[in-house]
């Protein structure tokens, strides 16, 4: 384990001013290490600068310019974690969202063994304000954003259409088609700033039984996202929407229960190929 940069302590690595600073928020095991920092967008653990004449200071140099800073939703495990440690890979930075604090900071120890850079996000993408906090900070520090990767989503039960548990889909419709209507919103300035790019994946699972839940908002998000692309083409941003292949991730663990895995393709593979692809 590396040794603290004393000249680091206390707070985020390479320091965040306007609007506020997000200090390291790690596990008590790790507050001695100037790893990847934290920033957490949600309002009730939103810490403000704890010195008000810092608010006014000019902002540090990013760790990477705009156009190499890349979102990606959804990155604490499976296709989402995979693409976060393949971009970090490649040279970008990542900022990564996710519920999971834990699966976040393994991630991060994973980007930094390979000699990457992240930037820790953890929160809820239906948190409205989480986001639009969050988002704010990512504009107030880079000024832009080159790719927004959302793997975020969330997988009900698999059930029949008339026994669709009500609180199941208002979750699915949440996350999966609401959250991602919002996240449209926000990152598209800065996406457009930094000429960058958006990319979502498919999972074509509408129409086929007990899927109902899953199925209806994962086509909805798809199509509000082939809208954008549509709308986007001339202006910008890009927006890449891909198919991965199947691979063995909790949520197919869900969905096939018992299913042999061997035949699934390693999500680092994929991850890959689809990178590739930007």
């Amino acid at each position: 384990m590396a040794a603290a940069d004393p000249a680091r302590q206390g707070r985020a690595p390479d320091g965040v001013f306007p609007p506020a600073r997000f200090h390291a928020n790690r596990g008590a095991d790790r507050n001695s290490r100037p790893e990847g920092e934290t920033m957490t967008g949600k309002p009730p653990t939103l810490r403000p600068n704890p010195n008000p004449a810092e608010m006014s200071a000019p902002t540090v140099a990013a760790p990477r310019a705009a156009s190499r800073l890349a979102l990606v939703a959804g990155a604490s495990r499976g296709l989402g974690a995979a693409m976060a440690e393949t971009l970090a890979a490649a040279g970008w930075h990542v900022l990564a969202v996710a519920r999971s604090q834990g699966g976040l900071e393994e991630l991060d120890d994973r980007i930094r063994a390979r000699g990457g850079s992240a930037t820790l996000a953890p929160g809820d993408i239906t948190d409205a304000g989480a986001m639009a906090a969050l988002v704010g900070a990512v504009a107030a520090r880079w000024g832009g954003l080159g790719l927004w990767v959302h793997t975020a989503i969330h997988a009900a039960p698999l059930s029949p259409a008339g026994h669709v548990d009500a609180r199941e889909l208002e979750r699915s419709a949440a996350c999966n088609l609401h959250a991602v209507a919002g996240l449209i919103g926000l990152l598209e300035p800065g996406l457009r700033a930094a000429a960058g790019t958006a990319m979502f994946f498919d999972d074509p699972r509408a129409g086929e039984k007990f899927f109902g839940a899953y199925g209806a908002t994962k086509a909805a998000q798809i199509a509000l996202a082939r809208s954008w692309q549509a709308e986007t083409a001339r202006l910008g941003p890009r927006v890449l929407i891909a198919s991965p292949g199947p691979m063995p991730t909790a949520t197919r663990a869900r969905f096939f229960p018992g299913e042999d895995r061997a035949p699934l393709r390693d999500p680092q593979d994929e991850a890959r190929r689809l990178v590739a692809l930007l």
